[in-house]
């Protein structure tokens, strides 16, 4: 019976994976939430505001990193060994990242223009206002992509690819990000659900293909970057606070996105086509070097 879940003295990666999704979503937020809600009521953050989602986004950052270096110390590792090596810390894939998300939200923004959905009056803030803003929204989103790409696809993905298989494991983290926004965000619709699954496998295959989270966590933080500071579209039926453009959003919800925004337009689905074509061409002669990753996973 034992043999379930013990594997050479140790407990076996799949057990190792529910543990850290355990900790992580029911122990340490009973100490945690109290602490970050007090944060945000002390500086009377706005909902959606670049204040408030540093503080949500580090709460999430500090579970990723508990639950990461328990199991770090389990396994004889390093926190940094599961995607982030700290040698590659904003350097090519990140920027590379960031690329593709500023690329991948322009071309929707665009394309929502060309379909008359969005219209840009002007800018919404000038001088020092705008300043602030813009490195308050990047901090905001650097935080965003650091804590949820350590939190879904750092541990979580090597651990349960070790058990499970890549696809597998590629598919069950894309079903878990997408639930987790499709039972706690406002409006949630099935087309937000497909993009959010169709972006969580292609983040996996960034990793498998280059070794590391750095590409996706640049992704991530320039597309939110984009969408809620220079676009200023809704997330979640609430506009953002202090976003760059005066826009409107006069179209139907399949090229807007509606209540959800950028992501959850139709056009995002060309965009995410291209994507998948781009990381497999620019990838395409690290095959060896991806079955090498894959057989050195930490845990055994």
């Amino acid at each position: 019976m034992l043999q379930i879940f013990i594997s050479d003295s140790k407990l076996r990666p799949f057990w190792r994976a529910v543990l850290f999704l355990v900790i992580g979503i029911y122990v340490l937020p009973i100490a945690l939430d109290p602490l970050f809600a007090w944060l945000n009521s002390v500086f009377h953050t706005a909902p959606l505001s670049p204040l408030e989602t540093f503080i949500d986004e580090s709460e999430l950052l500090v579970i990723a990193l508990i639950t990461t270096g328990i199991f770090a110390w389990y396994e004889g590792r390093r926190i940094w060994d599961y995607g982030l090596p700290l040698g590659q810390a904003f350097r090519g894939r990140f920027w590379e990242g960031f690329a593709i998300g500023v690329a991948g939200a322009a071309l929707v923004a665009g394309g929502m223009m060309a379909l008359h959905g969005m219209v840009i009056q002007g800018i919404a803030l000038t001088g020092s206002q705008l300043i602030i803003a813009a490195l308050a929204w990047l901090a905001a989103n650097l935080m965003v992509g650091f804590a949820e790409e350590l939190w879904f696809r750092g541990y979580l993905l090597q651990t349960l690819w070790k058990s499970l298989g890549f696809w597998p494991a590629a598919i069950l983290i894309a079903l878990f990000f997408a639930a987790e926004h499709f039972f706690f965000k406002q409006g949630e619709n099935v087309w937000d659900v497909i993009t959010l699954v169709s972006l969580s496998i292609w983040v996996c295959i960034t990793v498998l293909r280059t070794g590391t989270l750095w590409l996706a966590v640049g992704f991530h933080a320039a597309f939110d970057y984009m969408q809620l500071f220079v676009i200023g579209t809704k997330n979640g039926n609430i506009v953002p606070v202090d976003h760059l453009l005066n826009v409107s959003f006069p179209g139907p919800a399949w090229v807007t996105g509606g209540v959800l925004g950028t992501e959850a337009s139709l056009l995002m689905y060309p965009v995410i086509a291209l994507m998948y074509v781009y990381v497999l061409w620019r990838t395409r002669d690290v095959n060896a070097q991806a079955t090498t990753r894959l057989t050195s996973l930490p845990g055994t």
